[in-house]
């Protein structure tokens, strides 16, 4: 749901916009897109842009990512061959319009400026089996999570491609007195892209990834056996980030 009044659904090759304010008692399908194409193509997935007005959508089938623009429910862009295999999740930036992130079975996550779709702008190879689940944090989009089917949840600072690319650089009037000089120094280094941390509380295939709605620093994820696990982000990044 983008604005509250609307819901897309996914089915087979079609996307179904319904109104909910249309009538009091049921959703109305206001508009509809197919996927066309060779062979039987399906949607995989879907993310609706927090972006332009929450006018535009993204969909994933087989290894390709498409641009919808709900207004009139044309493509508005393509990236074939995003993934070496199957894509399986999308997730727009919070705080940069235009990005994207995707995950798939090639093991890979990819980072997309959907105004220059030729390249990633990145791409992290850390899990070693497919990536069910990427999610940018809603405050602080430097944080990635990725869950995989390798059984482990990953937390990345991907700060070169973030709202806040040079993050946050302490002048010498803002230390406090008592602190060592190569603190100091540290200080005043930019933070650089890094794999944070990685959990292996899991003990199956991690399917899904998602952060609190209430708290911008806890996150939780949940694996095949039925296990969830809840996290945070390690302090020393969290006061990094704030101070």
């Amino acid at each position: 749901m983008g604005d509250g009044k609307r819901v897309i659904s996914l089915a087979d090759n079609h996307a179904l916009l319904w109104d909910l304010q249309e009538s009091s008692t049921q959703a109305m399908v206001s508009s509809t897109a197919t996927l066309e194409g060779k062979g039987q193509l399906k949607f995989t997935s879907g993310k609706w842009s927090p972006h332009h007005n929450c006018s535009q959508l993204a969909t994933a089938n087989d290894t390709a990512i498409r641009g919808w623009d709900l207004r009139t429910m044309s493509q508005i862009y393509c990236i074939e061959n995003a993934h070496g295999q199957l894509v399986r999740d999308l997730d727009f930036n919070p705080n940069r319009q235009y990005y994207l992130a995707s995950c798939g079975d090639d093991c890979k996550v990819k980072f997309w400026d959907v105004r220059n779709v030729q390249e990633p702008v990145k791409t992290l190879e850390e899990h070693s089996h497919w990536v069910w689940s990427v999610r940018y944090n809603h405050s602080h989009d430097q944080l990635v999570l990725t869950a995989s089917s390798d059984s482990r949840l990953i937390l990345s600072n991907m700060v070169s491609i973030s709202s806040e690319p040079f993050g946050h650089l302490v002048d010498d009037e803002e230390l406090s007195e008592g602190e060592d000089n190569h603190q100091d120094d540290k200080s005043k280094e930019p933070l650089k892209d890094s794999v944070v941390s990685t959990y292996e509380e899991h003990e199956d295939s991690v399917y899904a990834a998602e952060w609190s709605s209430a708290d911008p620093w806890l996150f939780a994820s949940l694996s095949y056996d039925g296990r969830l696990v809840i996290n945070r982000v390690p302090r020393a990044l969290k006061y990094r980030i704030l101070l």
